[in-house]
């Protein structure tokens, strides 16, 4: 009879570990494309081409990227969103991207600096700083001069250049503890 119950136990144990790797192999198979993947956090090599998410309205904010106010940076269409009340967006614009981005998620603004030298020696100012990567701190900026050149490829720099003007408005939204939501 012992032998019996320990053949029963045994068969169940069997046909749990079964049932269990079936259950797993259909959740495997059900993972959306590209959630089981690691995201780089270095830019793409330069004259990489980069397609925004909606050739007709480039200017959309993207979906899935939160709610409230918040700023979205979208790293492969080197854009910026200033989302305010109601998830209105107040402010869209372009920016140059810095050699380090920022792996996606939702940060805060930790620290800002009204003028100081950019990791790449140029003077920038209204720096918005709200992570880092690879040593560098990484934040909107604007260079005093107005440039919005590309930064040296070679370098790592955490600076995401903005015009002057789109600078202010950023200077002005995002103050301290204010969400920064970063999305591929």
């Amino acid at each position: 009879m012992a032998s019996r119950s320990a053949g029963i136990v045994t068969g169940l144990t069997t046909a749990a570990l079964v049932t269990i790797g079936v259950l797993a192999h259909q959740a495997s198979d059900s993972v959306p494309a590209g959630l089981d993947r690691t995201h780089a956090t270095t830019s793409p090599a330069p004259g990489a081409a980069k397609a925004p998410r909606d050739r007709r309205h480039p200017e959309a904010l993207p979906a899935m990227s939160g709610q409230g106010e918040r700023v979205v940076y979208s790293v492969d269409d080197d854009r910026v969103w200033l989302v305010g009340p109601g998830n209105r967006v107040r402010r869209t614009f372009e920016v140059t991207p810095s050699t380090v981005d920022p792996a996606p998620g939702a940060y805060t603004v930790t620290s800002r600096s009204n003028r100081i030298t950019g990791s790449d020696g140029i003077p920038v100012e209204h720096v918005v700083r709200f992570t880092g990567a690879q040593g560098v701190a990484i934040g909107f900026s604007a260079a005093v001069d107005g440039s919005t050149a590309a930064p040296d490829p070679d370098r790592p720099t955490g600076g995401i250049r903005e015009s002057r003007a789109d600078g202010d408005a950023m200077w002005k939204f995002a103050t301290i503890g204010r969400q920064v939501v970063v999305v591929p």
